[in-house]
């Protein structure tokens, strides 16, 4: 039996997305299940955790829309030091003995929030001249990427998180950060004080397509006089898709081997909960499943999701003018 619908895994650190996405194949095999298209909606890098939908079938016709959704993280922004990579991973390219304190984050919060412009990593999958960014990083080049417009719908100081630090100015240790631990999780305990000094401290953020967590920490660390990477970094939502949905890659290999994935499968249509549906008749749908345009249907321009008398997928279309037009066809 072939699947189509989504998976949403709770990736784990230490996997990369397309490692992620061979777990999933590597599970429908040793499941039984027939072979289909299996992709990813939004890369997540191996130390990084979270949220990770992955297409499977027909859904795999729907991982551009994914890709161009909203994402929401939790991310710690460990100050004094700065990577090349902006993270746990990379060498210190720059350190700092000044650390903020909790009222100066509440109070530069603000000027991180909404339309801003923002540079990307020097290590990160975007080309330069044909080639990945990271790719000329590690090869030693310099690489200047150009500032992009992004938006960062909210940001906020994650409850109970920062961790103090006692002078206000210390002795920054450690020559790569790559070699501390990269399980870190903002610290339990009592709230920080508004005057105390920090460390680090745990932000959320929901952000637009194109947005760089570690480009923002490197940017609120320094709008702070000081430096900062990304000690911890974990997606809570990728479009609909949320933590409350997703399962671990256990889970998953447990329920493949009981040919149980149906019971964690979400439907194609899940990924477009934000989009109207449009029943069709069978004539219509049969129009629509050859590519051709539905004419005389009035319908508010937009976006849609035509649906047969079953409730089965026929098309992601467009309503323009007096016509209906086919965006993505469904093979169901």
């Amino acid at each position: 039996m072939a699947l189509h619908g989504w998976l949403i895994l709770d990736k784990p650190l230490g996997l990369g997305s397309t490692q992620a996405v061979s777990a999933v194949k590597r599970a429908l095999r040793e499941g039984g299940y027939a072979k289909v298209k299996v992709g990813h909606g939004g890369t997540l890098d191996p130390l990084a955790s979270g949220v990770l939908p992955v297409a499977l079938g027909e859904a795999t016709k729907l991982s551009g829309r994914m890709l161009d959704a909203d994402k929401a993280y939790d991310f710690t922004i460990a100050f004094g030091v700065e990577t090349d990579t902006l993270d746990l991973e990379g060498e210190t390219i720059a350190t700092s003995d000044q650390r903020p304190t909790l009222a100066e984050i509440e109070a530069v919060l603000e000027r991180f929030t909404g339309p801003i412009d923002q540079v990307p990593p020097s290590y990160s999958a975007l080309k330069v001249d044909g080639k990945r960014a990271y790719d000329r990083a590690r090869a030693g080049e310099t690489v200047e990427l150009a500032s992009r417009h992004v938006t960062i719908h909210a940001l906020s100081i994650l409850p109970g998180t920062g961790r103090g630090t006692a002078p206000r100015s210390g002795v920054v240790e450690g020559a790569r950060c790559g070699s501390l631990d990269p399980l870190h999780q903002p610290a339990a305990g009592p709230p920080p004080r508004s005057g105390e000094v920090l460390a680090e401290i745990t932000l959320s953020a929901r952000v637009s397509k194109g947005t760089y967590i570690r480009s923002l920490a490197r940017d609120i660390a320094l709008a702070l006089g000081t430096v900062g990477h990304v000690a911890m970094l974990r997606r809570t939502k990728a479009g609909p898709f949320g933590l409350e949905g997703a399962i671990s890659l256990d889970n998953l290999a447990e329920a493949a081997k009981a040919r149980d994935l149906e019971r964690l499968l979400l439907p194609l249509t899940a990924g477009l909960d934000d989009i109207p549906a449009l029943t069709v008749s069978p004539d219509q749908a049969k129009l629509l499943r050859q590519g051709q345009r539905m004419i005389g249907t009035a319908h508010a321009p937009g976006l849609l999701m035509a649906i047969d008398g079953n409730g089965v997928p026929v098309a992601l279309a467009e309503a323009v003018g007096p016509e209906i037009r086919v965006v993505r066809g469904f093979n169901l």
